[in-house]
């Protein structure tokens, strides 16, 4: 039998959430940087998107992530985010994942007990802290780009809901944050329907009615997810300090739940939080998910980007590789590109 096309691909998942690895079978992909390289997949190789991530060989809330060398001599590899409906700039937990996998699988030297490296993502830079032990990465501490805020409270009309308050803020993906208290949604896995309607009803309202526009990068997509929050609670840290802490339902598009806390919406908690004077620079945030998964996130330095205040965002958590395979594509097969049937594929909004 020959293939017409065989991806080695480790499977892992950061506190919940899943992130494919593809380690082999993609070949070179041209681009100087790897926003460059993620735009000609997504011109010329959504076709692999769609093979790993659409039905049969995976689901709606699947995630997966291209390994691929990098022209930038300070980085160790680079990487390719591929998600349900859209090529992210960055994402915390699959960043986690491919830090794992690589140390774990032995494509980086593994250093005990502290392992440093640089990856590139699309979104530019990104240093990582691992933390390991008797061969296992136990923690994955990722320093993000900069996040910022772009509006706070503001108003939008949500068709069949009416006028809803939403903060708009970006940290690798750009997210509507509402109270959950203020729609009246309790934060509980048992709500996931009720929360992936009004979560896509948001997105879609709040990305009609208000101005996003990245100040480094205007390529970069507008608003694409919803953040539904709790409310903060304040305690003492393991070291004594005041910790805070918060439960999130963060609703990915085309409408399903983030099963981890979500890193790029924890690095646009922690600007939001900062720019409301209810986080300071080094405080502990811990966000945690509807499943019970957490992540820890400090503002590491505060920063401009364009005309916005930005932070440094901080976030780490766990990962764990659950499966190596070989995924392959019968040249018979009449789903070359994989399928989707219903909902939650096809959104309406």
């Amino acid at each position: 039998m020959r293939f017409g096309r065989m991806l080695n691909v480790v499977d892992a998942h950061a506190e919940g959430e899943s992130g494919k690895v593809v380690v082999g079978g993609v070949g070179p992909v041209p681009g100087e940087t790897m926003f460059d390289k993620m735009l000609h997949f997504s011109e010329h190789l959504d076709h692999l998107r769609k093979l790993l991530l659409c039905e049969p060989r995976g689901a709606v809330w699947h995630n997966a992530n291209v390994v691929l060398p990098s022209n930038n001599p300070d980085a160790d590899f680079g990487y390719i985010i591929l998600e349900s409906t859209e090529y992210p700039a960055m994402s915390g937990s699959n960043t986690m994942c491919v830090a794992t996998v690589l140390l774990e699988t032995g494509m980086l030297p593994m250093t005990e007990p502290v392992t440093h490296l640089v990856l590139e993502s699309p979104a530019g830079l990104i240093g990582i802290e691992a933390t390991c032990a008797s061969g296992k990465v136990e923690r994955v501490k990722l320093v993000n780009q900069p996040a910022f805020v772009y509006h706070q409270d503001a108003k939008i009309d949500v068709p069949g809901v009416g006028k809803v308050s939403v903060d708009v803020a970006y940290g690798g993906m750009t997210f509507a944050f509402v109270d959950a208290g203020s729609v009246g949604i309790p934060l509980e896995a048992g709500q996931e329907a009720v929360l992936y309607d009004l979560g896509q009803r948001i997105k879609k309202a709040a990305a009609e009615q208000l101005e996003v526009r990245h100040p480094t990068n205007p390529r970069i997509p507008g608003i694409t997810n919803t953040s539904f929050t709790g409310p903060l609670i304040r305690e003492d840290a393991p070291d004594g300090a005041e910790m805070v802490r918060s439960k999130n339902a963060v609703i990915v598009s085309p409408g399903r739940l983030d099963r981890s806390p979500c890193g790029m919406g924890t690095s646009a908690r922690l600007a939001l939080l900062h720019a409301r004077g209810e986080l300071k620079p080094g405080q502990l945030f811990r966000p945690e998910s509807l499943i019970g998964s957490q992540f820890d996130a400090r503002i590491e330095d505060t920063t401009r980007l364009g005309p916005y205040a930005a932070v440094i965002p901080a976030i780490s958590g766990r990962a764990w590789i659950t499966s190596l395979n070989q995924l392959v594509l019968d040249p018979s097969d009449p789903f070359q590109e994989g399928f989707v049937v219903g909902k939650p594929w096809k959104s309406e909004y």
